[in-house]
């Protein structure tokens, strides 16, 4: 029995489709990642690229996270529900002049830069606003995620970062630059990552680049590692809440902090991704040669992962049926991409049955589309 039906009776009263979030899931999580780094100089940016639900970002902010953004109105976004500026890191590989702009006005933390073009004009523009901001170089590290090829970003064939050669270039002309301060590495090497072995590659890549930049006497009070882990899509109920500690022990256990020196994460799925569900309703079942489909009235203009990435979320049916089928689950957006999943077993399902899609609460609603004139999908609380 699927673990949502006690919330079926509330459910059937509501339009579909539409996003569920359980707010109280999502404090038990920050609540985890707050008691592991408690007594560590350790700082929490949350990735709003992964959801930006307005009524979500208070329980974070409130948490003490800080926010990490990557385009300007991820910036605006993060300044109208309640982020601190000083909190605010600015991340992506081609930040618009505007943008930019919009960094220097707000007085953010630091911008993440990509590339020694971008420095150059951060410097011009922090220049033209007569200010001096804050940088640091993100560093391709040239370490495989071990994840989906769209969503690795640390090798040398990703668009993200300078590489390690750059990076001895721009120390040797950083210096004449006059409205930046060079304050730490970046580093983000992907997302979904669930093989834990591949950030302690990360962080002995770290240890060394750190001792290198150190010995040309530049100083380094910040540290950025990104974050990229990843959540249990297969059986979400196993684990809720990620395991934090195991994610915070490697970089407690492995990386050589310097005194003094600060250390930042930007988690985003691992945060929010098991707290939010997409639910559905079954509009029609039909019978293919060798195939019987569930079409359901959410499609990928909701949830565009599985169309996109080819990588199906758990889904229940609220069906009371106990006899079983076996259903390709698709949308009713007219591309042929738009399946969930196919080929698995679900209670007999009729139309009118309520369908829940899990872990949608990162990359659901934020890349959500109005692709073939859709409605925006609702969101709902717990």
């Amino acid at each position: 029995m699927s673990s949502f039906s006690a919330l079926r009776d509330r459910f059937e009263q509501i339009e579909t489709p539409f996003y569920y979030y359980d707010l109280g899931l999502l404090n038990q999580t920050v609540d985890a990642v707050n008691a592991e780094i408690a007594g560590y100089p350790f700082h929490v940016h949350y990735a709003l690229k992964a959801n930006v639900n307005k009524d979500l970002l208070p329980v974070i902010r409130q948490a003490g996270f800080g926010a990490d953004c990557v385009s300007g109105n991820e910036i605006l976004r993060a300044l109208e529900t309640g982020f601190d500026p000083s909190k605010i890191v600015f991340a992506g590989v081609g930040k618009s002049d505007k943008e930019i702009k919009l960094g220097i006005e707000k007085d953010i933390f630091a911008f993440n830069v990509e590339s020694l073009q971008e420095l150059q004009v951060i410097n011009d523009l922090a220049k033209e606003a007569s200010k001096k901001v804050s940088f640091s170089l993100r560093v391709n590290p040239n370490v495989d995620a071990g994840t989906h090829e769209y969503i690795t970003t640390g090798t040398r064939d990703n668009k993200f970062g300078i590489t390690i050669d750059e990076l001895w270039e721009a120390l040797d002309w950083i210096e004449n630059l006059e409205n930046v301060s060079f304050i730490g590495l970046h580093f983000h090497i992907g997302s979904q990552v669930t093989d834990l072995t591949r950030f302690k590659e990360l962080i002995t890549k770290i240890n060394e680049l750190q001792l290198a930049v150190r010995e040309r006497n530049f100083d380094l009070p910040h540290l950025n590692v990104g974050g990229g882990l990843g959540i249990d899509y297969d059986d979400p109920d196993k684990q809720l809440v990620p395991d934090f500690k195991a994610y915070f022990d490697l970089f407690k256990e492995n990386l050589a902090l310097f005194p003094g020196q600060k250390l930042h994460f930007e988690l985003g799925r691992s945060i929010v991704g098991q707290s939010g569900s997409l639910v559905s309703r079954v509009l029609y079942t039909k019978k293919g040669e060798g195939t019987t489909f569930l079409i359901i009235d959410a499609g990928m203009t909701e949830l565009l992962r599985p169309a996109l990435y080819k990588t199906p979320h758990r889904i229940e049916s609220l069906s009371n049926a106990t006899e079983e089928a076996i259903y390709d689950v698709v949308g009713p957006i007219c591309e042929t991409t738009d399946a969930f999943d196919r080929k698995i077993s679900l209670p007999q399902s009729e139309r009118g049955d309520l369908i829940v899609i899990r872990s949608a609460g990162a990359y659901a609603e934020v890349m959500s589309s109005r692709y073939n004139l859709r409605d925006v999908a609702p969101s709902v609380f717990s």
